[in-house]
């Protein structure tokens, strides 16, 4: 299997964490952003400093996130694929109930970022014919009452689709990850029989994994035990 160079963002914790160990175990290499320079670096330490790169950055600032691609690739001297997976919810689900000033932050990771990190990565990944990831949802496919966290998730399940569309141009790859409900930090309690980080890290390495012929477009992933 060839050896990728993949940037994950979001990765000090839960699905971007999850994911990074099992890309290494994969055999590729990678580069983990975000805000928790603690967390990045005890996951560097875990994983071996030849096999990671901790970037620590605010993947809602732009020119940071340019800055975190740019290192990459200074780092490793090339890009082969990106996993954009920073994202958040909100406390108060709805729009008669919801909070604004959260509604702008959640915004900002779940929509803003995934561009920012798009964008800052096309350049090189059309370098080296690469591949971008990203995690939408299983709530970006379907319609749940009054939920804005859904609807930013709508809004990656579309851009996942249309930047597809874009990259195949070049024969580039995209692949759209669109999980139920996933038992990570999000939640304040555990929610051992739903999906694991580890589930959606499969997902994410069948994807990187396939043949260069193979664009998988999609992985939609729900927990065998509903309710």
């Amino acid at each position: 299997m060839e050896q990728k160079i993949i940037l994950i963002t979001g990765a000090s914790s839960g699905i971007g964490a999850a994911t990074a160990r099992r890309l290494v175990a994969d055999g590729h290499k990678v580069a983990l952003t975000a805000r928790s320079e603690d967390k990045l670096n005890a996951l560097v330490e875990e994983l071996g400093s030849n096999n990671a790169l901790a970037v620590p950055a605010d993947a809602t600032d732009f020119s940071a996130t340019k800055a975190v691609t740019e290192k990459t690739v200074g780092h490793y001297g090339r890009l082969d694929a990106v996993f954009a997976n920073a994202g958040t919810g909100v406390s108060t689900p709805g729009t008669q109930d919801g909070d604004p000033d959260e509604w702008g932050k959640m915004i900002d990771i779940n929509i803003k970022a995934l561009l920012w990190s798009a964008k800052a990565a096309m350049p090189h990944l059309k370098k080296t014919t690469g591949h971008f990831i990203l995690t939408s949802s299983a709530a970006g496919r379907m319609s749940i009452k009054g939920s804005i966290y859904g609807a930013t998730k709508w809004f990656a399940y579309g851009f996942g689709r249309n930047l597809a569309e874009e990259m195949a141009e070049w024969q580039g790859r995209c692949t759209t990850i669109c999980p139920g409900m996933v038992n990570t930090p999000f939640f304040d309690e555990p929610k051992e029989d739903k999906l694991q980080p580890e589930d959606v890290a499969e997902a994410v390495s069948y994807a990187i994994n396939a043949d260069s012929r193979n664009n998988v477009r999609e992985v939609f992933l729900m927990p065998s035990k509903m309710g």
